[in-house]
C-alpha cells in the first residue's frame, strides 16, 4: 500500500467559536492588504472628478465661508476673539477626519460585501484601512489651516499656538479611535436594519451641532455645557484648537473622559463586529 503524505498548509482558517476570538497577529500579517485598501480608497475616490484631491481643499474653505456668513456675520456669534474663518477651519479641519472616518466605516459590510464573499481576510481589515487612509485627507487640510495661519499671522491677526500643540498627534489617535469604534458599530447593525443608513448622515451633521465648532465653549454655561461635554469629541476640538490657536481650554480630565470613552466604545465596536462577521452574509 501506498503511504499518503500528509498536506503541510500554510494556513488553516478555521471558524470563530466566541466574541473574544481576535487575532490581531493575523491582522498584521495582512498589513500589505491594508495599504492596497488605501491606495484604493484614495484613488477611487477621487479617480472620476474632474478637481481630484483639490476637494480635499475645497470642501473646508467652501464650509467655512458658509459658517463665516451665517454664524458670523448674520448670527454674530463670538469666536473667542480669533479671526471666525480661522476658528471654523481649526473646528472643521478637526471634524471632517472624525466624522469621514464614521461614515465611511459604518458602511463596511454592506459596501465590502461582494468582497467578503469570495475571498478570506480579516474582516477588520477594511475598517482600519479607512481609518487610515483618511489621514491623508486629514494632513492635506491640516496643512491648508497651517498656511492659513500663516496668512492671518502676517495680516496681524492675534493668535498664540503653544506648547500643546505637541498633543495633535494623541488628538488624532483619539478622533480615529473613535470614528472606527462608533462606524463598525453601526456597520453591524446596518447589515440587518439597513434604514439606519439613512440616518447616519443626518445623525452626524446633528452631530457636529452638538460639539463646540460653530461656537466656542467658553459661551455655553449650566446644563447646556455639561451636556455638551459629554460629547467625547467636545474636549478634542477645544484642545486642537487651543494647541493651535490658543483660545479655548484644555482640560485634562475631559480628555480623559475621551480616552475612556474611546476605549469603551471600540471593545464594543470589535465584539459587536466579531459577532456580525460570523453570519452578516446571510443577511446583507
Amino acid at each position: 500500500m501506498k503511504e499518503v503524505k500528509k498536506n503541510n498548509w500554510s494556513m488553516i482558517i478555521k471558524p470563530k467559536r466566541s466574541l473574544l476570538d481576535i487575532n490581531l497577529k493575523e491582522i498584521w500579517r495582512y498589513r500589505d492588504l491594508i495599504v492596497l485598501f488605501i491606495r484604493r480608497d484614495f484613488v477611487a475616490k477621487y479617480k472620476q472628478t474632474l478637481l481630484g484631491p483639490l476637494w480635499f481643499v475645497i470642501q473646508p474653505l467652501l464650509t467655512t465661508l458658509m459658517f463665516t456668513v451665517v454664524f458670523g456675520k448674520i448670527a454674530k456669534i463670538p469666536t473667542d476673539g480669533l479671526p471666525p474663518m480661522l476658528f471654523y477651519m481649526c473646528g472643521i479641519t478637526a471634524w471632517n477626519y472624525f466624522s469621514g472616518s464614521l461614515r465611511a466605516t459604518s458602511n463596511t459590510f454592506v459596501g465590502n460585501a461582494g468582497i467578503f464573499g469570495k475571498v478570506y481576510f480579516p474582516r477588520l481589515v477594511t475598517p482600519i484601512s479607512i481609518v487610515i487612509s483618511g489621514l491623508i485627507q486629514f494632513f492635506i487640510q491640516f496643512l491648508f489651516l497651517l498656511s492659513f495661519m500663516l496668512f492671518f499671522g502676517i495680516s496681524g491677526a492675534s493668535f498664540t499656538p503653544n506648547i500643546y500643540i505637541i498633543l495633535i498627534p494623541v488628538l488624532i489617535i483619539l478622533m480615529a479611535g473613535l470614528g472606527l469604534g462608533f462606524g463598525i458599530i453601526l456597520s453591524s447593525l446596518t447589515t440587518k436594519y439597513r434604514d439606519l443608513m439613512n440616518l447616519v448622515g443626518f445623525g452626524v451633521q446633528l452631530w457636529m451641532y452638538g460639539t463646540p465648532i460653530v461656537y466656542p465653549l467658553s459661551e455655553l454655561s449650566g446644563n447646556l455645557k455639561l451636556l455638551i461635554l459629554l460629547n467625547p469629541i467636545t474636549s478634542i476640538v477645544e484642545t486642537f484648537r487651543f494647541a493651535l490657536l490658543g483660545a479655548g481650554t484644555v482640560n485634562w480630565l475631559h480628555l480623559l473622559y475621551s480616552f475612556g470613552f474611546m476605549i469603551v466604545t471600540l471593545i464594543i465596536g470589535v465584539l459587536l463586529f466579531n459577532k456580525i462577521e460570523q453570519s452578516f452574509m446571510d443577511t446583507v
